[in-house]
């Protein structure tokens, strides 16, 4: 276990969660589901099962260090790795990379991020477990692919090949979220599975994928590298991450790289990434509304989602259908179901109009 690293990536607003999730304060670091924990302990938790604690990272913007620290206080201060700017998901996977080869030079690594959701635990770190012995061995990049359960529209998908190497397929195509017939025609097909995000490799794997496919981000973190895991990271750091490009992994490596498996599963997942993905494992009520941790009332009203940051208070809701209904600090926001892809616009009207206050 003693080369087995986590990284868990912790930057980003979460947008698409307003006005519970606030730039102040994200929605990894809130409690959805009324728990007493946050989706970020949720998620250090069910790592921390197979990974020793000393061994997990996270990585976030600089602004959110102290809500980390809060949050996690058994992590040193050199498993908060932070981000100076926001640059997307590879830059921040080649981060801690770079930290964690200079900490460990055979370390395998599992990276994740801070808000999914995961029903069958169990499950989930047996696949975990499998993945990481499988790449130890392997020069090859995994990832985790989801049995579909419907033609969601909202997740990527992966096409598996009939190429498979000890129980793990060969990625044959990667395909960003689709129109809602392509949706149907990959459900149907059997062919292909949600992109969890989730991928599993060998330190020296990534670190050659990094320098064959972004050049750009590997010959900045290649100019220090024998800075990393000692006192002159943080200004290296400081000084160069602006410069990485802003792309994903998946659009900068996984979508080019020739050596990508898949790890079929299906072990209860979700992306918690809009609030139709909450109302679709919430608990609902007799008119299928779903009411998360407050006093709601509701009359003729059908396949809503309601939410309050206060427990305490009370919503009454008459003849409202298919509506989110959300309310946190200073901003309610009563919106169309299907309407929700317009919350960005919403937050930007909202600083042009009335300025930071609400964003």
């Amino acid at each position: 276990m003693k080369n087995n690293y986590c990284i868990i990536m912790c930057g980003g607003i979460g947008s698409r969660f307003w006005p519970f999730s606030r730039e102040n304060q994200p929605k990894q670091f809130l409690d959805f589901f009324g728990v007493g924990r946050s989706l970020l302990q949720m998620t250090v938790d069910r790592f921390a099962n197979i990974i020793p604690m000393e061994n997990i990272y996270i990585v976030t913007n600089q602004k959110y260090a102290s809500l980390v620290k809060e949050q996690l206080p058994l992590l040193k201060e050199e498993q908060v790795l932070l981000e100076p700017a926001r640059r997307n998901t590879a830059p921040c996977i080649a981060y801690a990379v770079y930290h964690i080869k200079a900490c460990n030079p055979d370390a395998n690594i599992v990276v994740a991020p801070s808000d999914h959701l995961i029903l069958k635990e169990e499950e989930f770190l047996s696949a975990i477990s499998k993945g990481l012995d499988f790449v130890k061995t392997k020069s090859c990049l995994l990832t985790l692919g989801i049995k579909p359960s419907r033609a969601e529209t909202s997740y990527g998908y992966i096409q598996r090949s009939d190429s498979v190497t000890d129980g793990f397929t060969k990625v044959k195509t990667f395909t960003e979220k689709p129109n809602e017939e392509l949706a149907e025609v990959f459900f149907k097909s059997g062919e292909f599975f949600w992109n969890s995000g989730i991928f599993l490799w060998n330190v020296d794997t990534i670190l050659d994928a990094f320098r064959k496919f972004l050049p750009d981000v590997s010959a900045r973190f290649d100019l220090g590298a024998d800075k990393f895991n000692t006192p002159e990271e943080t200004a290296f750091i400081a000084e160069n991450f602006s410069y990485c490009p802003n792309i994903s992994i998946d659009y900068g490596i996984m979508e080019n790289a020739d050596n990508v498996y898949m790890q079929c599963v299906d072990f209860g997942w979700a992306d918690l990434g809009t609030w139709g993905a909450i109302f679709d494992i919430a608990t609902r009520d007799e008119g299928n509304n779903a009411v998360l941790k407050t006093k709601a009332m509701l009359y003729k009203a059908e396949n809503n989602i309601v939410a309050l940051s206060d427990p305490n208070r009370l919503v009454v809701i008459q003849g409202l259908k298919d509506y989110i209904v959300a309310e946190s600090g200073n901003v309610l926001l009563i919106c169309e179901k299907e309407k929700e892809s317009f919350i960005k616009n919403y937050i930007a009207d909202a600083q042009i109009r009335f300025g930071d206050a609400f964003k």
